[in-house]
């Protein structure tokens, strides 16, 4: 297989997850770093071995060794990152949401389909194989009829006011901080589970801290808890902290779910129930091997990830034995995996969340902020590029 070269925007906490996954791939080299905090960019590049690094990323878009591009940055860089990155006939790996607008999402898959360039949204949590073998489940019929998909994804790392990221405030992040961070991850799953769409939902979006705490200086992401009262400046808040939704699935199926930033001791708990006439399944990111399987009349079940014994079709999303874990930077590294083989198969169907997931995810987070806005439900529109 060659060898790939690419280049990676931004250098926070999940820049660095994106470079240990294409590190264990080892056909994927990284060429450059993009990123104006000049110093920590050269650190991060002397640790993984780049070549190139530049404070103006455009610098690197003009460098025809660069074949693909890896998007990190704050939520507001999104757009004219990846625009530029097409542009320059770049493939495009950007980290969800696509865009802090369904508009220039939009233009974002336009771009896309005529630059004729790969392009993935990373929505990776698909990708843990307990999550393949409930969709396998569902494609085999096993589940019967869905009638009631409900969860949470629920985490603390903003439970108080010191806490503070870049993510706080809209400027840098867009108009919806939980729903479109968290909340979206939440919706991908239980529509790539399902096979079906969210038609219509009802939401209540909350602000509990109206004002926060900012650093004098920058932080690393999780990092707040250990912040000094002489360490921050108080500042107003416009993003949520919390979000309820009650959704419809077509005519019949039915669902519910809450996204959280402020649930004390939930450090990354996202948790799926899928609820059909034949059977249920339920599965918990903290606890990623693990899948419930309930049933009338029998007994319930907890199976353990085996890829022997897992779906055919879900068996190539898990590349350790029974009994080795296979966590979150496993979901990067399947993920990278097949983005980077459809680069070299241009033939080949995209077998990963592209622009236009990330646009419908968008659509549902502007139909979720304003039903909470009017407080009433909302249709979210059909999906057109």
């Amino acid at each position: 297989m060659r060898t790939y070269k690419t280049a990676l925007f931004g250098v926070g906490f999940v820049g660095r997850v994106h470079l240990e996954g294409l590190r264990r791939l080892g056909y994927v080299e990284l060429y450059g770093i993009g990123e104006p905090q000049i110093e920590k960019a050269r650190q991060l590049g002397a640790e993984f071995g780049a070549q190139r690094v530049e404070a103006d990323y455009r610098r690197l878009l003009e460098d025809p060794a660069v074949e693909a591009v890896h998007v990190c940055t704050p939520n507001a860089l999104h757009f004219p990152m990846v625009k530029d990155a097409l542009d320059a006939g770049k493939h495009v790996i950007c980290e969800k949401p696509l865009s802090t607008s369904v508009e220039n999402a939009r233009k974002l898959v336009a771009l896309a389909s005529e630059t004729k360039r790969r392009n993935c949204t990373f929505h990776n949590l698909r990708f843990y194989p307990m999550v393949q073998q409930m969709r396998s489940m569902r494609e085999d019929g096993d589940l019967g009829e869905i009638l009631v998909v409900q969860g949470t994804y629920s985490q603390d790392w903003l439970l108080y006011d010191t806490d503070y990221n870049w993510r706080i405030e809209s400027k840098d992040n867009g108009p919806s901080r939980t729903m479109a961070d968290i909340g979206s991850h939440w919706c991908d799953m239980a529509e790539h589970i399902t096979g079906q769409r969210i038609t219509s939902l009802c939401a209540d979006l909350q602000t509990f801290h109206k004002t926060r705490k900012k650093p004098k200086g920058p932080i690393e992401t999780f990092a707040g808890k250990f912040l000094r009262p002489e360490d921050y400046v108080e500042i107003p808040i416009d993003t949520e902290d919390f979000g309820a939704v009650v959704f419809r699935m077509g005519e019949r199926t039915r669902g519910a779910f809450t996204a959280s930033q402020v649930s004390a001791g939930r450090k990354n708990g996202l948790s799926m129930e899928i609820y059909g006439s034949k059977a249920s399944v339920a599965w918990n990111q903290e606890r990623p091997d693990e899948l419930w399987i309930g049933a009338r009349n029998a007994a319930n079940q907890i199976i353990i990830k085996d890829p022997s014994l897992l779906k055919e079709r879900a068996r190539p999303y898990a590349d350790l034995p029974g009994g080795h874990s296979e966590g979150y930077d496993d979901t990067f590294k399947q993920v990278f995996r097949r983005f980077y083989q459809s680069i070299g198969d241009p033939a080949a169907q995209p077998a990963y969340p592209q622009f236009v997931d990330g646009l419908r995810q968008l659509n549902l987070v502007e139909a979720e902020i304003e039903s909470s806005r009017t407080r009433s439900w909302v249709d979210v529109p059909a999906l057109q590029a």
